[in-house]
């Protein structure tokens, strides 16, 4: 019986929390919980029913993003001076107004920002697809490290959140910088964000690193179907324009989604080769 990478990757994180979270009773009952619950699954796998638990140990992962995303939440409460958000805004109205960004996407009218909006409400499903690309590659051997490297990306960049508490563009700015088209997907994506969205930190973009690296995940583990990586990158720098230009996130924020995925790709991607080089064995 043994965890996947994933798994042990998990345990790891929800430790983390745990350690750092202001609410520490209950993350450490999360993290003892998830714990247990990798432990089941490949327990499951190796004693009773193999085909389920290895079809769960290949999506459950992808569910506990979203409790990792809401514990985040616990860090709310602690003091910001906004200091950060100040700095960032500069750079942001420099690459809206005097790079022509707003103009540019605004220049067709509700086309381009739909599409954007589009885009970023996606997101959400990009770890699913992910992971339905594989079985539907017949690929399914791969799914363990796509997940991976999902996770490294989306948890990497929570991870970060309690050390850059900070407010969303839209929210700390008021009305200024605010796209001139209002679209009903960007009052969607309003919704979700306003309603069911966290208020701790939106530095690092998870957004931004979740999908860069589900495209660094089918390069790096379907190198034969690089349109699917090509098209995952295409996807991600829209995702990473839709949220500077929707105040979703500052564009800072974006370039360091951008180099967590990276990071997480570079590393995942060194621990593994080690592994191509030793003997098959007898």
């Amino acid at each position: 019986m043994r965890l996947r990478g994933s798994e042990w990757f998990l345990v790891a994180y929800f430790a983390y929390v745990a350690a750092i979270s202001p609410a520490h009773v209950p993350a450490l009952i999360i993290a003892v919980l998830v714990a247990v619950l990798a432990l089941v699954m490949a327990h499951g796998e190796v004693r009773a029913n193999a085909e389920v638990f290895r079809v769960a140990r290949d999506w459950v992962p992808l569910g506990l993003t979203l409790l990792a995303y809401r514990e985040m939440d616990w860090f709310s409460g602690l003091p910001k001076d906004h200091h950060l958000e100040f700095r960032w805004i500069e750079w942001d109205r420099w690459l809206l107004y005097q790079g022509h960004l707003q103009r540019a996407i605004e220049s067709l009218g509700s086309l381009i920002p739909n599409y954007l909006e589009l885009c970023y409400l996606l997101v959400y499903a990009v770890g699913p697809f992910a992971v339905a690309a594989v079985y539907g590659l017949k690929r399914r051997e791969a799914a363990k490290d796509v997940v991976f490297l999902y996770l490294a990306g989306t948890l990497g960049a929570y991870a970060l959140f309690p050390y850059f508490l900070s407010d969303p563009p839209r929210t700390l700015f008021g009305d200024t910088d605010l796209p001139n088209i209002v679209t009903a997907l960007r009052r969607f994506n309003l919704s979700i964000v306003g309603g069911y969205g966290i208020h701790s930190s939106v530095f690092p973009s998870a957004h931004v690193s979740s999908a860069f690296s589900a495209a660094w995940a089918f390069f790096l583990y379907l190198p034969d179907k690089k349109r699917f990586g090509w098209g995952m990158t295409i996807y991600a720098v829209s995702v990473a324009i839709a949220t500077v230009y929707g105040r979703y996130h500052y564009a800072v924020d974006a370039v360091a989604g951008l180099g967590v995925s990276l990071a997480a790709a570079m590393i995942l991607f060194a621990l593994r080769r080690p592994l191509r080089h030793l003997p098959d064995p007898a």
